[in-house]
């Protein structure tokens, strides 16, 4: 099977199809599926056009969908809606009450003049009721891992500026809890701790590119001195996130496993 794999559009439609149509996807006439690892939404402005695209591949079973840490905070946002969660700022900073105005089609004058109406009519949205519900935690190949931030893992001194990450044997039986901590994990850190899988390569979003080029192979900054958001490929991982609202582009590779 031939796999075309982005990580974090947030909401960038345009660039997302350019870097489809880029790679061949829509006139690949061989069997083929789309890979997401994570982050549909959040930062772009495009959140209704993305949507209806990833539910014409869901219906035709055309998409294989990883779990990012923004589903997390959408649900989040959802779950705790009667406490006012929509008044947080961090739902605010980091886009998910724009996702769910671009969604509905609303504003903000209209949450804030009906807030119980709008999030009961977030929660029946084809974001909370059908594409959430179709992700995984990982998707597994002969030779591939996809995943949004990493493995589950153990981390040590994570709030240091070089944290200790330690490989866990069982990682795929790990719980809820596990999994949530891990979609928010630098799968670079990771991969160079040597929290790697044997005879496969683990392919992740979330955390630009420019950290590995820029920490690991003296390639320009993360943000500013030329930064490299192109793929990072190192021993055992190929991160993908190209950091859309600055580069203006998402990455996309094509794997043939």
């Amino acid at each position: 099977m031939k796999y075309y794999v982005v990580a974090d559009i947030h909401g960038f439609y345009d660039e997302f199809i350019a870097a489809l149509v880029e790679k061949g996807f829509f006139t690949d006439s061989e069997p083929h599926k789309l890979i997401v690892c994570g982050d549909l939404f959040d930062r772009g402005m495009q959140a209704y056009e993305l949507q209806k695209f990833i539910l014409d591949l869901l219906a035709k079973n055309e998409v294989i969908l990883i779990r990012g840490n923004h589903e997390d905070l959408a649900l989040e946002l959802l779950n705790e809606w009667a406490n006012y969660s929509y008044l947080k700022l961090h739902h605010y900073s980091n886009g998910t009450i724009d996702t769910v105005c671009q969604l509905l089609v609303k504003t903000l004058d209209d949450l804030n003049h009906d807030a119980d109406c709008f999030g009961k009519e977030f929660l029946q949205n084809p974001y909370i009721q059908t594409i959430i519900p179709a992700m995984l935690d990982y998707y597994e190949t002969e030779h591939y891992i996809f995943v949004h931030g990493w493995i589950p893992c153990t981390v040590l001194n994570i709030s240091c500026t070089t944290p200790e990450y330690i490989f866990i044997d069982n990682w795929r039986n790990s719980d809820k809890k596990a999994w949530d901590k891990a979609r928010w994990l630098n799968g670079m850190e990771a991969a160079h701790s040597g929290v790697t899988e044997s005879g496969k390569t683990i392919v992740c979003g979330h955390w630009h590119c420019s950290f590995g080029h820029s920490h690991y192979e003296g390639d320009g900054g993360e943000f500013d001195n030329n930064p490299n958001f192109t793929p990072y490929y190192g021993n055992g991982i190929i991160a993908l996130d190209t950091c859309t609202a600055i580069s203006r582009k998402v990455n996309c590779i094509v794997i043939d496993d």
